[in-house]
């Protein structure tokens, strides 16, 4: 069946996009099923019904037009805009995923010149924008999987592609967190699998820069794992403690402030290691962490992340002082300093925070009570002006009440076409008395008259 035209739909296709808008997966698998409803039909918008299903962010609906060979690179828009931008727009990060893993292309421009990922990130959308920013096609890692021009055997074990692939589309950058994903999956958690993921990620690394269409943001990525991956190799071959080792080591903070100094110098001897020296966002990085001092913000970890996952730092939200881990809610139940996402995370922190565990009680006290003092003030200050104005609206009463008094008459004087409030004065009174007088004296003349004609008529 041909796709229509631009607002050529029909009833059933209109019922499709109604069903949408409500969420409505039973209905919209049965209009779906329908020879009369083509799946990319299009509104007067040139909008798909899978754009409508992104935009309001159908979960169900989507996966559902998606099994149905929705097209998500349609671009037939009005402005130009895809899937994915609206997926984007709606903030919904798990369309935003699906729609890049049905193959949707995130270098496509609108009418504006805007991707999907700026498109998210004008609106606010951060965590879209970390998605997008952060997605690496499956296929192009299946790649190495298998044997490529003289080589016999392939670069990477099939095994491995799934764990390796889970590692690069993470968001959080974190290396202790990079670290608990290989320490998790014990197909990676070895010598030799390291060994070959590394040198995977070299060659990603090294094709991002060399490619037409070069990707400095993904080869910095690539390139960072991978050094992760080769500090994990030197842990398994020389300590006892192995991956738990390397944890403590970027977790270790300093006795006083429990600053992780060997985390810090690992992240900057990762970005100096970055073998593309000519690179822009290698010099970026470098701009922005060389004139830090080890202890001070921001962090080479902030600035790597805010690189690479496209994150801004007015973004408010609670990390995990871990692993990193975004929307951590849970605090120190001694310092209410610390915040992490669970209590294992609270236990491999704890051998380093409890050094620094009470002075950072005594701050956390000193700004409550700094914080209590303010409040105080700022409610002496509301009482004072709310008092002030009470007393001025009372003070404006009585003048008006002064002015007019509470009993004076006012009538109304007609000038001309003019009416004015006048009080009354003895004047008028006089004036008003004298007026009814004459009245008197008009009516007894009047009577005299009668009286004379009736005695000439007799």
């Amino acid at each position: 069946m041909a796709p229509p035209k631009k607002g050529d739909l029909n009833e059933e296709e209109r019922e499709l996009l109604e069903a949408i808008g409500k969420g409505n997966t039973a209905e919209a698998t049965r209009l779906l099923g329908s020879k009369n409803v083509h799946v990319n039909c299009l509104d007067e918008h040139g909008m798909t019904p899978l754009m409508h299903a992104a935009y309001k962010g159908k979960v169900d609906v989507c996966k559902l037009l998606l099994r149905h060979g929705a097209d998500v690179n349609c671009n037939e828009h009005e402005h130009g805009y895809t899937a994915l931008m609206f997926a984007g727009l709606s903030g919904n990060k798990e369309i935003t995923w699906m729609m890049l893993e049905a193959g949707a292309e995130t270098d496509t421009v609108n009418s504006v010149g805007r991707t999907a990922a700026q498109m998210a990130a004008f609106v606010g959308q951060h965590d879209c924008v970390t998605v997008i920013n952060n997605f690496f096609p499956r296929e192009r890692l299946d790649y190495y999987t298998k044997p490529q021009g003289l080589d016999k055997e392939p670069k990477l074990l099939a095994k491995l592609a799934g764990p390796l692939h889970k590692v690069i589309t993470t968001t959080n950058l974190h290396p202790v967190k990079i670290v608990l994903l290989v320490k998790e999956n014990p197909l990676l958690a070895e010598v030799e699998a390291m060994q070959k993921c590394y040198r995977v990620l070299d060659l990603i690394c090294e094709k991002c820069m060399k490619q037409r269409d070069m990707n400095e943001v993904l080869a910095v990525k690539m390139h960072y794992i991978s050094c992760i991956f080769q500090k994990c190799i030197l842990f398994l071959k020389e300590r006892e403690d192995k991956l738990d080792g390397f944890i403590r080591s970027l977790l270790k903070g300093r006795d006083t402030d429990g600053f992780p100094v060997y985390q810090e110098k690992f992240i900057r001897e990762c970005i100096r290691k970055f073998p593309y020296c000519e690179a822009t966002l290698l010099q970026q990085l470098v701009r922005s962490i060389a004139p830090v001092e080890i202890g001070s913000d921001p962090t080479a970890f902030s600035i790597l992340t805010q690189a690479i996952t496209g994150q801004v730092g007015f973004v408010e939200a609670e990390f995990c002082t871990t692993c990193g881990e975004k929307g951590a809610a849970k605090r120190c139940s001694i310092c209410k300093m610390v915040i992490y996402c669970d209590q294992n995370c609270q236990k491999m922190h704890w051998f380093t925070h409890k050094k620094a565990c009470k002075k950072l009680k005594e701050v956390h006290e000193k700004q409550e009570l700094e914080a209590a003092r303010e409040k105080k003030q700022q409610e002496r200050k509301q009482k004072k002006e709310a008092a002030q104005a009470a007393e001025s609206a009372l003070t404006s009463e009585e003048q008006v009440i002064s002015e007019f008094g509470d009993n004076k008459e006012v009538e109304l004087t007609c000038v001309g076409d003019k009416t004015e409030k006048t009080a009354p004065t003895k004047d008028t009174c006089a004036t008003a008395s004298q007026g009814d007088d004459v009245i008197e004296e008009k009516t007894q003349s009047a009577d005299t008259v009668v009286e004379k004609a009736q005695e000439s008529e007799e």
